[in-house]
């Protein structure tokens, strides 16, 4: 080569050798794409949203699970006995005086017995048979209203059909007037406690008309 003779023209680096041969064509930066991994050929299975479940939470959460349904359970039990606690709590209060109730409304059907043994009123009677007359139907119905208050009620079955759970059958005659089945006359009434039977009324049933010849 003279002196002087132009130097070859070198081509840039650039043209013939990448320095860089992870270089990214779309950031131009040095960090290796993993969505073009030559060995795999696509993204890491825990990019994708396929990593595998550890059997061991899967194991607890069932475990969980079947905990919370036992809790559920006991807890609704729990709350039954509660309920059941509280009826009977209930119920011994309200029916504890039973046994003094049935003696009372003895007393209450003696007190309508002495009132209807009483005579009728007449025009001219004594003064004192009337002032009586007036002071035990008084007496009555005092004694009614507190036994009334007190959950203790009298129903009264004339006229009505005959009911087993209310009513005892004393008798049975034939009627013209009734259809067989039907109290014709209550001796006393039904006596209930917060609507528990405490006596059943003493009455009169209808066999219906009497048959012909």
């Amino acid at each position: 080569m003279s002196i002087g003779q132009p130097l070859p023209t070198c081509k840039s680096m650039s043209e013939n050798t990448d320095p860089n041969p992870f270089a990214n064509a779309a950031t131009g930066d040095g960090t290796p794409n993993p969505a073009t991994d030559e060995h795999s050929g696509h993204a890491p299975e825990a990019e994708a949203g396929h990593a595998a479940v550890d059997p061991r939470v899967a194991e607890l959460e069932a475990e969980v699970a079947t905990l919370r349904d036992k809790w559920v359970r006991a807890e609704a039990e729990t709350q039954n006995v509660r309920n059941r606690a509280k009826r009977e709590v209930e119920d011994a209060r309200q029916y504890a005086v039973q046994k003094f109730a049935k003696d009372v409304v003895e007393a209450a059907d003696n007190l309508k017995r002495a009132v209807a043994s009483l005579p009728q009123p007449t025009e001219g009677e004594d003064s004192i048979l009337t002032r009586m007359r007036e002071g035990i139907e008084s007496t009555e119905r005092s004694f009614i209203g507190i036994l009334e208050r007190n959950g203790i009620k009298a129903e009264d079955a004339k006229g009505k059909p005959f009911d087993a759970n209310l009513h005892q059958a004393m008798a049975e005659q034939h009627s013209d007037e009734h259809a067989h089945g039907t109290v014709m006359e209550a001796w006393t009434p039904a006596w209930t406690l917060h609507g528990r039977l405490l006596k059943p009324a003493m009455v009169v049933v209808s066999k219906g008309p009497a048959q012909a010849g």
